[in-house]
């Protein structure tokens, strides 16, 4: 298949909410085919113009640097095959030729008393919860299944999620409107001058403290590692990581854990800070207040960073400060209602397209804010992002066709031994990704 000059109204509203020039959109061209099966909601469309912004923005930033101006640089080809492929990269991680385990035996759809439940029992802390609340008698889907049967499927949303658990009732009618992303610049703040970068890495020598889980916030910060920056992942040792889900998203990056209650953690933690270009952090709204590190209190002590803040369920409103996941927001947003197959049971979308896309979402806007010399606090969340794919976007014409992902798939030696991974639609990493948590707390030199 050849490239395509269509014009793409999801990059163009996309590129839009990122505060873009539109006439930018114009460089990009679409080739390759990249059917993703999206059923009812338009998944393709959602995939390619997140990933097309995310290249408008590296183009941006790669002039601020010195390659020229934006308008004046080559078409941006977006490979559809490498979209597709990258969107559902962790069902083709392999680590050492096995497939990944992706949902516990507890996460799925459970029928309640007066409908279906969606839950997430992926990590331990959050199994043990949902067995707590229901007061299962044993962990296994054959307990959580007579549990959830003789409940409503609010109360037991209600009953998880005063345990610390997660549960949401699948819902018929889409969720409030949420923007797509927030930004906010602090009257005259700037940050460090960047200059020159090679070719193809524009956020080379820029240092990214992320502070994100699962996938959203990784792929993010992966793709921001493959455009040349230097990024600690940070985590605490009392929140274990899932190994598989590091081999997917730990490329591009290193991971050390720091307890940032701990006074000597905490120094070498503000020290990170200190030399900081971005944050990238996936913590619920508060949470990250009560240390004193909430968006807030990073601008005010070093007003020239670029802080990126990522949520679940958007930033105001009764679900504000709840835990979620990618499958619990398509659960709680009227997607999976709206995927139902026969029967009635809910489904999902083709990808956890509502993470991926909202991954590449945030790098635009990091790598934006950087092009525009830093200083702002930007906003995203996964309920914004299934916002706008169920209310804003339309299906590209034209079917997508079907791709091979063959040509789009790598191995790379690891921490956990050989892995195949797909690529990124930006290129190649230069390595793949370390054990989790086990790399020095310390950035590269410049």
């Amino acid at each position: 298949m050849g490239i395509s000059d269509e014009r793409d109204s999801g990059t163009a509203g996309a590129w839009a909410a990122l505060g873009g020039a539109p006439e930018l959109v114009r460089r990009v061209r679409f080739t390759g085919a990249g059917d993703l099966e999206e059923g009812p909601l338009p998944v393709r469309e959602l995939a390619r113009a997140t990933v097309s912004v995310c290249g408008l923005a590296a183009g941006e930033l790669a002039a601020a640097r010195g390659a020229g101006a934006p308008g004046d640089a080559p078409p941006l080809v977006v490979d559809e095959g490498a979209v597709a492929t990258a969107f559902v990269s962790e069902r083709h991680l392999r680590v050492e030729g096995r497939a990944p385990v992706t949902f516990a035996p507890l996460s799925g759809f459970w029928q309640a008393a007066d409908g279906w439940v969606r839950t997430h029992a992926n990590y331990p802390h959050h199994r043990a919860a949902l067995v707590r609340s229901l007061g299962l008698p044993s962990a296994t889907p054959e307990a959580l299944r007579a549990a959830v049967a003789a409940r409503t499927a609010v109360e037991v949303q209600e009953l998880a999620y005063g345990a610390g658990g997660l549960a949401v009732a699948v819902t018929r009618e889409y969720g409030a409107p949420q923007p797509l992303v927030e930004c906010v610049r602090p009257a005259g703040a700037r940050g460090r001058t960047l200059g020159a970068a090679p070719s193809g890495r524009p956020a080379t020598g820029v240092r990214v403290l992320d502070l994100t889980r699962v996938i959203a916030g990784p792929v993010a910060t992966r793709t921001l590692g493959l455009l040349g920056a230097d990024v600690l992942r940070i985590d605490s040792p009392g929140l274990p990581e899932a190994d598989d889900a590091y081999a997917d998203t730990g490329f591009g990056k290193r991971s050390a854990r720091l307890d940032l209650t701990a006074p000597g953690d905490r120094a070498v933690f503000e020290g990170l800070l200190a030399e900081a270009d971005v944050v990238v952090s996936g913590y619920r709204p508060g949470a990250l207040e009560r240390l004193g590190l909430g968006a807030a209190d990073l601008l005010e002590r070093r007003p020239g960073l670029v802080v990126a803040e990522l949520c679940a369920w958007g930033w105001t409103g009764p679900w504000a400060a709840r835990r979620g996941f990618d499958s619990l927001v398509q659960a709680g947003y009227g997607i999976a209602a709206r995927c139902a197959g026969a029967g009635g049971v809910p489904g999902v979308l083709p990808a956890q397209a509502l993470d991926h896309g909202t991954g590449y979402l945030v790098a635009a806007g990091v790598l934006r804010a950087l092009a525009g010399g830093g200083g702002q606090r930007l906003r995203f969340s996964l309920a914004g992002t299934a916002s706008w794919l169920v209310r804003d976007l339309a299906p590209v014409p034209g079917a997508g066709g079907a791709y091979e992902a063959e040509p789009w798939l790598r191995e790379a030696g690891s921490g956990y031994g050989v892995v195949r991974h797909a690529a990124s639609p930006f290129g190649e990493w230069e390595r793949g990704p370390s054990r989790w948590g086990t790399d020095a707390a310390a950035w590269l030199p410049r």
